[in-house]
């Protein structure tokens, strides 16, 4: 009887043991650093001139919280972050570098995961992203339009200025 009980306790062990281990395999959910804004129609504004090399844009909303992980050097490893571009997948980004400033700014430069293949370098200034995203020959950037408002733009680098 106590040697049956014995085996029931070490069954029940290696039970949680191996629950444990089947756990720490699952990857936590990636979290997107920005959301898309639906934008409201403007009463009495004429809209904004489209700038000629802009294919499409909108307005993005970023996740603080997650912003201010991502540009802290020291914060590692980091949660998984994604972006969303206009008709791609949520991109998984693999930061390679994080340069923090004490004056409250950030360059944070990496690639995506695979199977995307492309690059990106972010800068941020307090709560405000700007940055550039090259996936193959298609060219994405974050611009600040004002008020701390951001917006995601893909832009024809054949008909771009140069910065």
């Amino acid at each position: 009887m106590v040697r049956r009980f014995g085996y029931f306790l070490l069954a029940l062990a290696l039970r949680g043991l191996f629950v444990q281990i089947a756990w720490a395999d699952e990857l936590p959910t990636p979290k997107s650093l920005w959301q898309t804004v639906t934008a409201l129609p403007l009463i009495g504004q004429p809209p904004m001139p489209r700038k000629p090399w802009v294919l499409r844009e909108r307005e993005i909303l970023l996740d603080l919280p997650l912003l201010h992980i991502l540009k802290d050097a020291g914060a590692r490893p980091l949660p998984r972050i994604t972006i969303e571009l206009f008709d791609k997948p949520n991109l998984e980004l693999d930061v390679t570098s994080t340069v923090s400033r004490i004056n409250d700014t950030a360059v944070i430069r990496g690639t995506f995961k695979p199977p995307s293949a492309g690059d990106f370098t972010f800068v941020v200034i307090g709560n405000l992203l700007i940055g550039t995203i090259q996936m193959g020959d298609r060219l994405y950037k974050i611009e600040h339009t004002g008020n701390g408002r951001l917006q995601l733009v893909e832009a024809d680098p054949d008909t771009m200025p140069l910065d």
